[in-house]
């Protein structure tokens, strides 16, 4: 890694859950205790499927609970409510989990713009991030869903909000995945990954990466 030179990208862009926050086990658990009354085996499935699509907004993962794994109708009533039991149960997790080290030093380091962009719920991550004095490091903006990794990106870069050169540092698939659609270069920060082939991955796809930020600061 001593080859990566950070201070050479105009944009750096975080991902939240397992970058900053340690909070990737904190939403599982979420997912659980929010379908939990539908039984152990769906409210588990839910889970595999969560940890199996990293990144991905819970939007999208609520949806496909109630299409997928309860094989039922699309309902209006029913997904509002399991959005409000999974964000009653996952709040209270991200204000008092793990911030990642590092990241006062590598603002310093860095003269690049700093943007979040997380599948985690932007209002929440804005109030979140304004409640744990995060939010003065990124100058950039605070993003996440209900709008896409995807959407987010090519709507900033269509912006010059992210110049290039840029840096996404993510944990999972698809953050790699949305870094590479977008044209940004990418490390995978692996301490607090769910993704459990994560070596094998970046060893496929030819990709550095770091336990951590204190890495690029140590």
């Amino acid at each position: 890694m001593s080859e990566l030179d950070i201070t050479q990208y105009q944009t750096l862009v975080f991902d939240c859950d397992g970058v900053i926050l340690n909070s990737n086990k904190i939403k599982s658990q979420a997912f659980y205790e929010a379908t939990k009354h539908f039984g152990h085996e769906p409210a588990q499935a839910l889970v595999n499927y969560h940890m199996h699509n990293g990144g991905i907004s819970r939007y999208a993962k609520v949806k496909y609970f109630i299409n997928e794994i309860l094989k039922q109708e699309f309902d209006e009533t029913l997904y509002q409510d399991l959005l409000a039991r999974f964000a009653q149960a996952v709040k209270g997790g991200l204000m008092t989990c793990d911030i990642a080290e590092g990241l006062p030093e590598l603002k310093t380091k860095t003269k690049s713009k700093w943007l979040v962009v997380s599948g985690g719920d932007q209002n929440e991550l804005s109030e979140i991030f304004a409640a744990r004095n995060l939010e003065k490091y990124f100058d950039g903006g605070i993003f996440g869903s209900p709008d896409s990794k995807d959407v987010i990106l090519d709507r900033e870069i269509s912006a010059k909000n992210i110049t290039r050169p840029a840096l996404f540092l993510g944990d999972s698939k698809y953050d790699y995945q949305a870094a590479s659609f977008a044209n940004l270069d990418f490390v995978f920060l692996n301490q607090w990954t769910e993704v459990e082939d994560w070596k094998e991955f970046c060893k496929t796809h030819d990709l550095k990466s770091l336990s951590s930020l204190q890495g690029f600061v140590a």
